[in-house]
């Protein structure tokens, strides 16, 4: 991450230097315009600026000196040299395993997001050629590592425990680096098309499970509250008879409706003859054909 040393606070010092050594010139003072054009040209060199996120490595014949910044600092010129500007912002890098098989040898290819950020510039820039690079293919590899330990159904089921196994994984491998994992968020799990259609077969099966078992459970229920009422009938025969009454009367009411009662269970229930049956329904009545209404 090395940049050009030449930024606009140089070229300014070093126009601002053209013009005095010009205007010196004029007079034919030479040897003055001279130490002026050089020295302008020295300090333009030695102005650097390092924005407030970033951090620059200087080393100086080869050997580290220190880190600076933010904001302007100089170096000398032909001697320290700028070789990395680290930006210590939070970086977010997208990485992914294809086709890699998990512990019961299902191939799935899994994406997922790192959040990381360089907490020491100096191991950043010292210790490892690449940073950024190595960050990308040391997740990927302990991405992989991770899922041949998993079976797949921890791995569809367990989201939350793999991102924080696999934020320790990688943070144990880089750290070293002067870099920090935050977090770690897996975005998408693959699997064949072939394995998805026999899984959702496997989940549709397992629900209608579920619902017969629910319905036997209802079933059960309804018995026991028939059973219970049975008894309260068995033991008295008003209460019967109201509760018949009930349910004639809600099936009469609706449009259309038919109810063919023995004439035995009318009379049982005091409703008298046809005529009360009709009147209960709110209708005309017409004479029987035959013993039921």
């Amino acid at each position: 991450m090395s940049r050009t040393q030449i930024n606009a606070l140089s070229i300014l010092v070093w126009l601002a230097g053209a013009a005095a050594g010009g205007a010196v010139a004029y007079q034919r003072i030479w040897p003055v315009a001279i130490v002026i054009v050089v020295a302008a040209a020295l300090l333009g060199f030695s102005i650097q600026i390092a924005r407030e996120w970033e951090r620059a490595v200087v080393l100086r014949l080869g050997k580290f000196v220190g880190v600076r910044g933010p904001g302007v600092f100089l170096v000398i010129p032909f001697v320290d040299y700028v070789t990395a500007v680290i930006d210590q912002r939070v970086i977010t890098t997208t990485f992914n395993a294809e086709e890699t098989l998990t512990r019961d040898t299902v191939p799935v290819t899994v994406d997922a997001v790192l959040f990381w950020h360089v907490h020491d510039v100096k191991q950043a820039a010292l210790e490892v050629q690449d940073f950024a690079g190595a960050v990308n293919r040391a997740s990927q590899t302990a991405l992989r590592d991770l899922i041949g330990r998993t079976t797949l159904a921890d791995l569809l089921k367990g989201r939350e425990a793999m991102e924080i196994s696999l934020q320790e994984m990688i943070d144990g491998r880089i750290r070293e680096w002067g870099v920090t994992v935050q977090s770690v968020e897996m975005r998408d799990v693959v699997i064949p098309a072939d394995l998805q259609e026999a899984m959702s077969r496997e989940a549709q099966a397992e629900r209608e499970k579920n619902a017969r078992v629910i319905l036997g459970h209802a079933e059960v229920l309804i018995a026991e509250q028939f059973k219970q009422a049975g008894e309260m009938y068995a033991n008295n025969p008003t209460a019967l008879h109201l509760r018949a009454m009930n349910i004639l009367y809600e099936g009469l009411k609706e449009k259309g409706a038919l109810m063919i009662v023995p004439s035995t269970a009318v009379e049982s229930m005091g409703l008298g003859t046809f005529a009360g049956l009709a009147g209960l329904h709110g209708v005309k009545a017409s004479p029987p054909s035959g013993d039921a209404v």
